[in-house]
């Protein structure tokens, strides 16, 4: 614990969380202006099965996803926090102090991603605070009540803590694989912003040549795609059932820590 104590004094005394924090907030703000108009139009309009499409209509899927409104630009804000608490090290050059200090360095890293995850989760409280906040308000003054006593909505909201949990640990395995702090920034924001939109293109692509929409599926192979996947609704033609996304996310977390953990134990700290 004082390893973990020690780690988010380390974020607490610069200024990284504060801006990643705002970042998330206007995300947040943003992505739930979307999905509230969305919602209402969805909502207020025919009643058509938008399954054929993928596209979740009922009111619970709809509160699920306003609720968790911000969560893809919320995820990479941690992941880049978890890059942050590892590659400071090597950046500011206080690695060699910290191994001295503790020179069991699984401990560090374990510490790491324990300090992470505490991140992840005030991230995770902060915004769905405010999407609960507002979600209540405006579903309640739309006519179709908050819908938290649906349990699709209660796993969407207990599913993206564990999202931003896995996510910060992610953030730890790549600092740990790219120490250099820049080129682990670009190459995380590269591979979630852009990577995601690729792997999903190249799978609807292949779908459509074999004439087989059931490929489309497999896109929850990607960490993005499964945080998504996760929080929605039943499975359908172009989604598997959220389990799914869940078991995948936590798979990249468990080889994301052990990956971590091998790798610092065998590295040469100058």
């Amino acid at each position: 614990m004082n390893l973990v104590r020690s780690e988010l004094l380390k974020i607490r005394t610069t200024s990284t969380w504060w801006l990643l924090g705002i970042g998330a907030f206007l995300a947040t703000a943003l992505a739930f202006s979307i999905n509230a108009w969305a919602t209402h139009s969805v909502l207020s309009g025919p009643r058509e099965d938008g399954s054929a499409l993928g596209v979740q209509t009922s009111a619970p899927a709809l509160a699920a996803n306003l609720y968790t409104s911000g969560q893809y630009l919320g995820l990479f804000f941690v992941m880049l926090i978890g890059i942050l608490m590892v590659t400071n090290e090597f950046f500011h050059q206080t690695a060699t102090t910290t191994f001295l200090t503790t020179p069991r360095r699984t401990s560090v890293i374990l510490a790491k991603l324990g300090a992470a995850s505490l991140l992840g989760f005030g991230f995770w409280l902060a915004t769905t605070v405010l999407d609960l906040l507002a979600g209540a308000a405006f579903l309640s003054l739309d006519g179709h009540g908050t819908q938290l006593g649906e349990w699709d909505v209660q796993r969407a909201l207990l599913f993206n803590l564990l999202a931003y949990a896995v996510w910060t640990s992610l953030g730890v395995g790549i600092g740990t694989l790219i120490p250099n702090q820049l080129g682990a920034v670009i190459t995380a924001a590269v591979l979630y912003l852009i990577g995601t939109e690729i792997v999903q293109g190249l799978f609807l692509l292949l779908a459509h040549l074999l004439d087989n929409q059931a490929l489309t599926k497999w896109m929850v192979v990607w960490p993005a795609t499964a945080s998504r996947v996760m929080i929605g609704g039943e499975a359908n033609e172009f989604f598997p059932a959220w389990w799914v996304g869940a078991l995948v996310l936590a798979g990249y977390a468990l080889v994301s820590g052990v990956s971590g953990i091998l790798i610092t134990r065998r590295r040469d700290i100058a």
